[in-house]
C-alpha cells in the first residue's frame, strides 16, 4: 500500500512538472507566520527571483501572499485556502506555516523557508533529500559558536534567552543554547513566551538576572523585538542576535548570521527547479553555508554603552558597522 501511494504521489508530481512546462501562468501561495523584516526580506527574494523567471521563460507569475499573524489556526486557514485555489507552487516561510501547508496539501510541492529544524519539524526526513512533495531551505544558525563569540568579546557570565515555547524551532534553538552555555561555562537564565504580547514583560523579567542576551532566529521574538532593545538598552547591557537583519536599524550589540534576503532567494530557486521538472522528493533541504551568504554586524553606540571594547580583529571582519545613528556597510 505504502509503494503504491508513492507510485501515485510520484505520478501526480510528473504531471504537475509537465504542466508548468506547458503552462503560460503559474500561481505561486506564499505564506509567512508572522511579519517582520527577516521574514519579509526572505519574501521578497522569492518573488524577485520568480520574476526574473518568468521574465526570462516567457510566463506570467502571480503571487497569493498572506500573513498567519502568528496565529497557527490562520496558518491552516492559509493552507486550506491555497489548496482550494489550486495554487502551482506553496510557500511556507518559518516552521508553524511550513507545516501546516505539508499537512494540508499532499498532492501541491510545498517549499518550507526559514526552518531551523526541518527534520526535528517533520517537514523531511533527512536533509540529503526532499520528503514526498516537500523540500526547502534552512536557516540553523551555529548558536554554540556564537554563544563563545559572545563570552570572548563581552564577557557574558550570565546569559539570558528569551523563546517560544510553542514554535519548534525555538525548542531546537534552545537544546543549543544550553550546549553552548555548559560547554563555556556560561549560567543560562530562559525565559519562555507564548505569543508577542508576552515580549516585553519578558525582557523585563529577566533584564537585571543577566549581564546579556542571545536571540537566536525566533520570529515570536522578533516580530516585538524594538520592546526587546528597548529594555536592554536602557539596562544598558548587550544584545547578541542570530540575525543581522533586525540588527540593521541599531540597538544590538552584534549580530552575526546570514541574510534573509538571500535565503530567500535560494528558496526561489528551489521553487524554480520544481517548475522545471524536478520533483521535491529530489531536492536536498538547502542550508545557508557560504561566506558569502553571512553578514557580521557590530553597533558601536550600544558597545559604548555597555562599555564593551571590541577586538579589532572583529571589527576588522565586521561588513556592517553602525555607529552615531547610522549603518555603515563594508
Amino acid at each position: 500500500m505504502i509503494l503504491r501511494k508513492k507510485a501515485l504521489l510520484g505520478a501526480t508530481l510528473a504531471l504537475l512538472a509537465l504542466s508548468f512546462a506547458q503552462a503560460q501562468e503559474v500561481k505561486i501561495g506564499i505564506a509567512k507566520i508572522v511579519q517582520h523584516v527577516a521574514l519579509d526580506s526572505a519574501e521578497q527574494g522569492v518573488i524577485d527571483v520568480l520574476n526574473e523567471y518568468a521574465k526570462n521563460e516567457g510566463v506570467t507569475v502571480t503571487f497569493d501572499q498572506q500573513n498567519a499573524n502568528g496565529d497557527v489556526n490562520t496558518a491552516s486557514q492559509i493552507a486550506t485556502k491555497f489548496k482550494g485555489e489550486k495554487v502551482d507552487v506553496a510557500v511556507g516561510i518559518a516552521t508553524p506555516i511550513a507545516v501546516s501547508l505539508a499537512n494540508t496539501l499532499k498532492d501541491t510541492p510545498v517549499v518550507f523557508s526559514s526552518v531551523t529544524d526541518p527534520v526535528g519539524a517533520r517537514l523531511v526526513d533527512d536533509v540529503k533529500s526532499g520528503k514526498g512533495n516537500v523540500t526547502g531551505m534552512s536557516d540553523a544558525i551555529p548558536t554554540v559558536q556564537h554563544i563563545a563569540l559572545f563570552k570572548e568579546i563581552a564577557g557574558i557570565k550570565r546569559l539570558g534567552y528569551i523563546y517560544t515555547s510553542n514554535e519548534a524551532n525555538s525548542i531546537s534553538a534552545l537544546a543549543l543554547v544550553k550546549e553552548g552555555c555548559e560547554k563555556y561555562g556560561i549560567k543560562l537564565v530562559t525565559q519562555a513566551i507564548s505569543n508577542s504580547s508576552e515580549v516585553r514583560q519578558a525582557a523585563e523579567a529577566i533584564v537585571r538576572r543577566v549581564d546579556g542576551l542571545y536571540l537566536s532566529t525566533d520570529n515570536t521574538i522578533f516580530s516585538a523585538l524594538p520592546a526587546v532593545k528597548k529594555v536592554f538598552n536602557k539596562a544598558k547591557k548587550p544584545i547578541f542576535s542570530g540575525d543581522v537583519t533586525g540588527a540593521m536599524s541599531g540597538g544590538i550589540f552584534m549580530a552575526s548570521g546570514f541574510n534573509y534576503y538571500k535565503a530567500g532567494r535560494a528558496t526561489g530557486e528551489l521553487v524554480v527547479r520544481i517548475l522545471k521538472g524536478e520533483k521535491p522528493e529530489n531536492i536536498p533541504v538547502r542550508f545557508m553555508t557560504d561566506a558569502s551568504d553571512s553578514d557580521l554586524l557590530f553597533d558601536l553606540d550600544a558597545a559604548k554603552a555597555a562599555k564593551i571594547t571590541i577586538p579589532a580583529i572583529y571589527l576588522q571582519s565586521a561588513n556592517m558597522i553602525f555607529e552615531g545613528g547610522k549603518l555603515t556597510k563594508k
